[in-house]
Parts: C-alpha cells; structure tokens; sequence
C-alpha cells in the first residue's frame, strides 16, 4: 500500500515568464472549448490544456482561465464541447484565441440537442461532447474534468499542433 501526501513547502515558486517559456517549448494540439450560457448565448476559448484522464468511465480534463466566459457557461450548463482543430483551422484558433466577442458570428458553428455545445464540424477533425464530472481552481485557472458522452470525426485531416509561440501541422510521411 501506498501512501501520498501534500507537502507544503515555503519555497518560492518559478517565475511565470520562465514557466511561460518552459510550457511553451512543449508542443500540444490546438482546441476549441465551447459551451453555451444558459441563456443560450455561445461562448468558446481556444485551449492547449487537454489531457486523457481514464479510459472507463472516458474522461479528459481542460484547464481554463479563470474569470472567462467560457468557464462560466461551462459551470452554469455542466456541460461543454471540445473541438480538437485540424491542419487548416489556424485562423480559427487565433480568432478563439484573441477575445473577439463576435467570433461565434464569423464562423461556421452548430449545435443538435444531443450535443452539449457549439460544435465546429468545419475546423475539427474530431468533437467531444463532455459532461461536468468535477472541477479544481488552482491559481489562476480552474481544471474541469469531463465525462465524454459522444465522439463525433467530422474530418480525417491532421490535427494543429501548437509550441514555441507558433501553429504547426501534424508532419506527414510519404
């Protein structure tokens, strides 16, 4: 049997900028976190933070900024979609990525009463749809942890890859 525990230490933490850089220089793919407020307002933040959890029940978990609009309607609705983007969706992560408050209306999006938010059939090659299992705040950014319910492959194209501060697709061998 083993056993863990929580050390707490008074150790002074790395500085963010060194983390920034650390985290940066490790590729990951590119999605889109979307749900909807409960007024039916679409709400979606570009995310590298995406991570297999279990296999039985299948979960993942995303980390989100703390404070965003995503992450409310993502509460509110315990429920939210993870669009893995393919090759070609750069212009869509950084749009997700920039603030923009219109971006629901500048690209194509749909949502079926199965699915648990706005889907992006046309930038993704593969769409979760996830139920709230549990959440953690840590710092600045909460972990949401989500049963998938339903997996939708609109694509069979490469996914977008993400690190050192640039988009890149998956290399392919001929």
């Amino acid at each position: 049997m083993t056993q863990s525990t929580v050390r707490t230490t008074a150790a002074t933490a790395a500085p963010s900028d060194d983390f920034r850089v650390m985290m940066g220089s490790f590729p990951t793919g590119v999605a889109v976190i979307a749900a909807q407020d409960l007024d039916g307002t679409p709400r979606g933040m570009t995310c590298s933070s995406v991570c297999s959890v279990a296999l039985d029940p299948p979960t993942l978990l995303v980390c989100l900024r703390e404070g965003s609009p995503t992450l409310q309607a993502v509460l509110a609705s315990g429920e939210f979609t993870v669009n893995l983007l393919h090759e070609d969706a750069r212009g869509l992560a950084e749009l997700f990525a920039s603030g923009d408050s219109e971006r629901f209306r500048k690209t194509h999006w749909e949502r079926t009463a199965e699915a648990a938010g706005p889907h992006l059939p046309r930038h993704a090659h593969t769409i979760a749809d996830c139920a709230v299992a549990l959440t953690q705040r840590m710092g600045d950014h909460t972990t949401v942890y989500g049963r998938v319910r339903r997996i939708r492959r609109p694509s069979g194209r490469p996914p977008l890859l993400y690190g050192l501060r640039q988009f890149a697709a998956w290399p392919t061998t001929s």
